[in-house]
């Protein structure tokens, strides 16, 4: 997919994956929207360290993917979303299970919903290795059995079961 000239849309951007395909993508000619958690400071996140020619060519959103209105009005538009943004501490998960819930299934339900209803060509969606837990056989792969070990896991786990049922669907 040719992504020069498309308008994307990337949560998470502020995380150091999501900065760094922010970059990209601004390099390669897209016109990149950037969601980052909102926080008081208006800090970017790693996208602070970006060079100056790169952050001036970005539509940087600061808000909350837990807030459908918000994801809804940011995704408005667009042509292609990655979607990046999660609460990824996996010992904190065992303190705030429910934020993870709230963040990493309804955030990324809200993305979905958003993404179906403004009919987005693409969307794609990032896991993590959490989901397979400790390996039953290597080299591990998408048929290995799913095994939340920590309310990260399932949380992301529950992401990866909601984008799938929306594909399938």
């Amino acid at each position: 997919m040719n992504l020069k000239n498309k308008k994307i849309f990337i949560t998470g951007a502020d995380g150091f994956i999501g900065s760094h395909l922010t970059e990209k993508l601004v390099h390669m000619g897209a016109d990149v929207h950037a969601l980052v958690y909102y926080n008081s400071f208006n800090l970017w996140g790693w996208l602070d360290y970006l060079p100056h020619d790169v952050k001036s060519q970005l539509n940087v959103f600061s808000g909350d993917i837990c807030e459908p209105y918000f994801v809804r009005s940011a995704i408005k538009k667009c042509d292609v979303v990655f979607h990046l943004a999660a609460l990824i501490a996996i010992p904190y998960s065992y303190v705030s299970p429910e934020s993870y819930v709230d963040t990493n299934i309804k955030g990324t339900l809200n993305v979905l919903q958003a993404a179906r209803d403004f009919d987005i060509e693409r969307i794609l969606i990032t896991s993590t290795s959490e989901v397979y837990g400790t390996a039953q056989y290597v080299p591990i792969d998408e048929k290995h059995p799913f095994q939340g070990q920590s309310p990260y896991a399932a949380s992301k786990i529950g992401a990866d079961r909601m984008a799938e049922a929306f594909y399938r669907t």
